[in-house]
């Protein structure tokens, strides 16, 4: 185990193929059923040169790369994001992060006494920033609580 993340840390980097049916499928999981995420002609009939990828499966993928680089004791506790620019099938999105602060986990306090020092937790607060070809796809801030003890920084599997 290594200490927990310092402010200032860059997480490693997450690259997702932006494919077809990654929009489709995170579209259906999400009961997001409109056109635009499934249905080409629908999607150009509106204004956009293909379909294009919904904001719950961008805050699933940024959830992911959060609990990914941080560890299997990471607890996302607020996803604020905003969209940028459309992820279109045939892109690749490029997620990074930096952590912006860390402090202890007031909701555990009362717990000091009756756990372990390894059981205590940390929040840190991440800036997240997906781009691919067109920009910024998506920027958003991560709150997430970390054990004391954390496993080292991880990359892509």
């Amino acid at each position: 185990m290594t200490p927990a993340p310092s402010p200032g840390d860059v997480l490693p980097s997450l690259t997702v193929p932006v494919t077809r049916t990654l929009i489709v499928a995170g579209a259906i999981a999400s009961r997001d059923y409109q056109d635009v995420h499934h249905d080409a002609e629908a999607a150009r009939a509106k204004g956009a040169p293909d379909i294009f990828m919904n904001i719950l499966t961008t805050n699933g993928l940024v959830g992911r790369y959060i609990t990914d680089r941080l560890g299997p004791g990471a607890v996302l506790r607020k996803v604020a994001i905003r969209l940028g620019v459309p992820n279109y099938p045939g892109d690749t999105l490029l997620l990074t992060g930096t952590i912006n602060s860390i402090c202890a986990d007031e909701r555990h306090a009362e717990d000091v006494d009756r756990l372990s020092e390894d059981a205590l937790r940390l929040l840190a607060e991440v800036a997240v920033v997906g781009t691919n070809s067109l920009g910024r796809h998506v920027t958003g801030t991560v709150v997430v609580a970390l054990p004391t003890a954390q496993p080292p920084l991880r990359e892509s599997p």
